[in-house]
């Protein structure tokens, strides 16, 4: 999980457009984001098992 300092500091506008660091908004990781639902992968597999996140089913064959 990320501290608070990083995650304020990753909220500022940065001073090129390329530094932008997207983070999960509900533990703050910046790395595995997926940008579809603002969420890392580890988030999105936990809200997803519980079934939290809408149309998404675990697939299996």
């Amino acid at each position: 999980m990320a501290t608070t300092a990083q995650i304020i500091k990753s909220n500022k506008k940065p001073k090129y457009s390329t530094r932008i660091v997207r983070r999960c908004w509900r533990c703050g990781r910046k790395r595995g984001y997926i940008r579809d639902f603002g969420l890392c992968r580890i988030c999105f597999r936990e809200l997803a098992n519980s079934g939290q996140v809408p149309g998404i089913k675990k697939s299996s064959w």
